[in-house]
């Protein structure tokens, strides 16, 4: 785990010093074509997300939902390569942190010093592998820390306390807390039992708690963010991403989850 502070840290400090919590956004890049990626990425900014996961589409995305699957098998057909959405990330020029969402065999092919070395340039702050086991992290986190790159790992609520603990210590920047089991986007609303789970891993850790699988709309946000300090919205979004005008309509969805999490309606001084 670094000890330097990352964009992911300033982000999170951010927002606890403006009172209000985190909005971290999820988009597959190459989804519903390469060529609008940039312009999704900058336009979920001007909306109001303070982070952005970029999503690498994978031939077998085991956690997530059948919307972000049929948008990553989608995005595989438009030739979303792993060049492709570092380049993608590249031309967006991003104004908030961008996360690299992308799962372990990818990373392992292309080597991950490589692969390290390769976000970064691409302007990455860090990255989230959700099949990742602590137990076989290190040499992955080693390649990312050394470049000033976070790690985050997800925790469930069928975490045992104990592993969520040691979980919670092995990540950068926040802890992605699952907010029902599962995959992403299969249900509407997290667990009923959400609070007690964020009030043992507030005792478990003092990093900030980003909740994500199950937020559809921004009434589900509201009720998050009164526990955790930040929430996740993908499928949601990806919804935004199909619709006939998809820059608009992630614009506007952005901007109504921000509006919720006390976020300005539109960031001053962006590039569109």
């Amino acid at each position: 785990m670094s000890n330097a502070v990352s964009p992911i840290d300033e982000a999170f400090g951010r927002c606890r010093a403006e009172g209000r919590a985190a909005f971290v956004a999820f988009l597959t890049a190459g989804y519903p074509s390469l060529d609008i990626t940039p312009d999704l990425i900058r336009a979920a900014a001007e909306g109001g997300a303070d982070i952005i996961e970029v999503g690498f589409p994978y031939s077998d995305p085991v956690a997530d939902g059948p919307i972000i699957q049929a948008s990553s098998q989608q995005a595989l057909a438009n030739g979303a390569t792993f060049d492709a959405v570092l380049e993608a990330a590249r031309l967006a020029r991003s104004p908030v942190p961008l996360l690299a969402f992308t799962y372990y065999n990818p990373l392992f092919v292309r080597g991950l010093e490589r692969s390290a070395e390769d976000l970064r340039s691409a302007g990455f702050a860090g990255a989230i592998v959700p099949d990742l086991p602590i137990e076989s992290a290190a040499p992955l986190m080693q390649a990312l820390t050394a470049r000033g790159l976070t790690i985050t790992f997800v925790v469930a609520p069928t975490t045992p306390a104990p592993r969520a603990e040691r979980i919670a210590r092995f990540c950068d920047g926040f802890v992605y807390v699952a907010g029902r089991t599962g995959v992403t986007g299969t249900h509407k609303g997290a667990d009923g039992m959400l609070s007690v789970w964020i009030s043992e891993l507030r005792r478990l850790t003092d990093k900030p708690l980003a909740v994500g699988f199950g937020i559809a709309n921004p009434e589900q946000a509201s009720a998050v963010i009164e526990q955790a300090d930040g929430f996740v919205v993908g499928s949601a979004l990806i919804e935004a991403c199909g619709a006939p005008e998809p820059i608009a309509a992630v614009r506007e969805l952005c901007a109504r989850f921000g509006m919720q999490a006390g976020t300005p309606m539109l960031r001053r001084g962006v590039q569109g």
